[in-house]
């Protein structure tokens, strides 16, 4: 069952589909739900993709098709043709769609250090962002290097407590100290692997180890 909410950004989507073709941005469906942030509306696409009545079509920030309809909205909870946005020029992409996530605070690509201490926020394109919730860390340290993530970057982490072999995860450390690893398993221990040969692996047993979510995306500041 949807919310309210979920219904109408659902009949907003479908309606300006069927009138020109093109998803609404974030900025018009903000301003049709009368919510104060985009952030909101990213939290109500997320849930609709979940529940499987919208698809993000890749690699296009705007690009939304109406996969089915439920019974609440007068029609009976089948797929619809699905109306697919036209194609757009290059340079009138709207890849510039902005989010707010929180910022927690940072995260030790390194030596486990307290993550999750602040409670700001960080404006991220919506084009890096999927379904789910997600909040940002800045990282600390240099042991992830040899995966791309350097010292000062913010990873983007899509929230979830379970993680499959071999995903870059945020892991809680006896409930104190997080760090960023790849997740894996080895015998009936947790192997965190950093992605610098420079550091060792650490292992742990499973109880003390709690997983906070999953990279999703990475932010780059240059000086």
């Amino acid at each position: 069952m949807l919310t309210p909410k979920q219904q109408e950004l659902l009949r907003f989507i479908q309606v300006r589909l069927e009138q020109g073709g093109v998803s609404p941005s974030f900025e018009e469906m903000k301003e049709a739900l009368d919510l104060k942030s985009k952030s909101g509306i990213h939290r109500l696409i997320s849930a609709l993709e979940e529940r499987g009545f919208i698809r993000r079509l890749p690699n296009r920030a705007r690009a939304l098709e109406v996969v089915k309809l439920p019974d609440a909205m007068g029609r009976a909870a089948k797929p619809v043709t699905p109306v697919r946005a036209a194609p757009t020029p290059p340079q009138l992409v709207a890849a510039n769609d902005v989010i707010e996530i929180p910022l927690h605070g940072r995260i030790a690509a390194g030596v486990p250090i307290e993550a999750l201490e602040g409670r700001n926020m960080l404006s991220v394109p919506a084009a890096l962002l999927g379904a789910g919730d997600h909040y940002a860390l800045e990282v600390a340290g240099d042991s992830m290097v040899e995966a791309g993530i350097l010292d000062g970057d913010f990873a983007l982490i899509q929230r979830t407590e379970v993680a499959r072999e071999g995903q870059i995860v945020v892991a809680l450390i006896d409930d104190a100290e997080a760090t960023l690893k790849y997740f894996r398993r080895e015998g009936s221990r947790v192997r965190l692997d950093p992605a610098n040969s420079a550091y060792q692996p650490q292992y742990y047993d499973p109880r003390q180890v709690r997983i906070q979510g999953k990279l999703a995306g990475l932010i780059r500041r240059y000086n």
